[in-house]
């Protein structure tokens, strides 16, 4: 399955919703998303600095990951990154593809 870091910095107003409801119920409302879509929350922390929030997510497909962030962006809660995740054995299978490249100007 698919595994994505996802940092994200809250709004004003999805800040206030934060002390609102707390970190756990923020992780059930992220758990209640990530399963509806098949996937599963791997690790979530809340940071100080860039980011206020840092998880790890599976997910069935890439498209779930780009329905979930399409969503949580529209909400203007949050400003999200999602950077896909892979494997060691990815990076081999990676490295050992032939690929025809032609450097510019060379």
């Amino acid at each position: 399955m698919p595994k994505f870091l996802i940092q994200a910095t809250y709004t004003p107003e999805g800040t206030k919703g934060l002390l609102t409801e707390g970190a756990s119920g923020r992780r059930a409302a992220v758990e209640q998303v990530v399963t509806g879509l098949g996937g599963s929350l791997e690790a979530m922390y809340f940071a100080f600095g860039e980011d206020d929030i840092v998880l790890i997510i599976d997910f069935p497909d890439p498209v779930s990951m780009a329905a979930v962030s399409l969503t949580v962006k529209a909400s203007g809660a949050l400003h999200t990154r999602a950077t896909p995740l892979l494997t060691l054995d990815e990076i081999d299978e990676a490295a050992r593809r032939q690929v025809a490249f032609r450097a510019p100007g060379s």
